[in-house]
């Protein structure tokens, strides 16, 4: 009997474990700021405005405590509409989905480049050489694969004819991996899988961002956030564009190591340097992209999604909560 009361009495102490366990935390409505959600397709070191900001308590100043769900960036657009999470991390699924009619808009960008290197095997040391060569690439339709066909057309590859470019998943490890395992003869690899290529004695052929202006990361959200949250969505977009322009001081070097170091788990304060380095040769100056390179991202939704209709930029960016942030942080164009 005694035993039966004693396996009760734990029982009913491991629900109440698993009860407290999942009421959610009230220390952010003591503290005064406001629980915000914001799904993410990726973990990629390109976001690191973003993380900055975030290290940095810049959402915190705002009165915002963010959190960042990971998804794939369909899944964050269907979630932002059904106002499960409030912001899409993921720029090109926010485009994709407006393209599609759906009702929702970027509101800044931290990326106007692709981080994206062809990285070939140690013999090839020209472009010309990938001739009749197999090439990795991404998921079908994935924006590695879109951006590696443009690429490889601008010096005169036609894939499918010239070079044969293999879907290899949306994963630059998986990239890296079958490039060593002489799957491929050349990779398009991201950060830090070019760094250790290279020092492997890999080649680095193409740096992608020096051929195509691909805009990438930053943040959307619904027609119907941006109408009735104006102030939320701007402190947002303030906190952010405070984390870029955290990271491109020059002063900050040793902090934004810091911050790549804590995020993505890097040891080598070197490589996260380097991967630093990296990472600024594609980060917008003021969150602000051309919207020429906006629209060669909306076209090219526009033919994924067979849409017919003709998309403007002003249909899925809204700008006005960045200008109004650039004013009053003091940026000029």
């Amino acid at each position: 009997m005694q035993r039966k009361q004693s396996m009760s009495a734990k029982l009913v102490g491991i629900s109440f474990l698993l009860l407290v366990l999942t009421i959610p935390a009230r220390g952010d409505a003591q503290s005064g700021l406001k629980k915000v959600r914001m799904g993410s397709s990726s973990t990629n070191v390109s976001f690191l405005a973003l993380y900055t900001a975030l290290h940095r308590g810049f959402f915190k100043d705002e009165g915002i405590d963010l959190e960042i769900v990971y998804m794939p960036a369909n899944l964050a657009s269907t979630a932002v509409l059904n106002g499960d999470v409030d912001y899409n991390g993921a720029v090109t699924g926010t485009i994709g989905a407006a393209v599609r009619g759906q009702p929702m808009k970027v509101l800044l960008f931290t990326v106007s480049k692709p981080l994206l290197f062809l990285i070939s095997k140690r013999e090839i040391r020209d472009v010309k050489q990938l001739k009749g060569k197999k090439i990795a690439g991404s998921s079908p339709g994935g924006s590695a694969t879109l951006i590696a066909d443009k690429v490889l057309k601008h010096y005169g590859l036609e894939p499918g004819r010239d070079v044969s470019l293999l879907p290899m998943g949306g994963s630059a490890a998986g990239r890296y991996a079958v490039l060593e395992t002489n799957v491929v003869d050349a990779s398009f690899l991201s950060v830090p899988e070019n760094i250790i290529a290279l020092e492997k004695g890999y080649n680095e052929l193409i740096f992608a961002g020096d051929v195509v202006e691909f805009p990438q990361n930053g943040f959307g959200a619904s027609d119907k956030k941006i109408r009735e949250n104006p102030d939320e969505i701007y402190r947002m977009v303030r906190a952010t564009l405070r984390g870029l322009q955290f990271v491109w001081d020059k002063s900050h070097q040793e902090a934004v190591t810091n911050i790549m170091m804590k995020q993505w788990k890097v040891n080598d304060r070197k490589m996260a340097a380097e991967m630093s380095r990296q990472v600024s040769r594609v980060l917008t100056k003021d969150a602000y992209v051309k919207p020429e390179s906006v629209q060669v991202l909306i076209d090219l939704a526009r033919e994924s999604a067979k849409v017919t209709k003709a998309v403007s930029v002003s249909e899925v960016v809204d700008y006005s909560f960045l200008d109004k942030a650039r004013k009053e942080l003091g940026i000029t164009k």
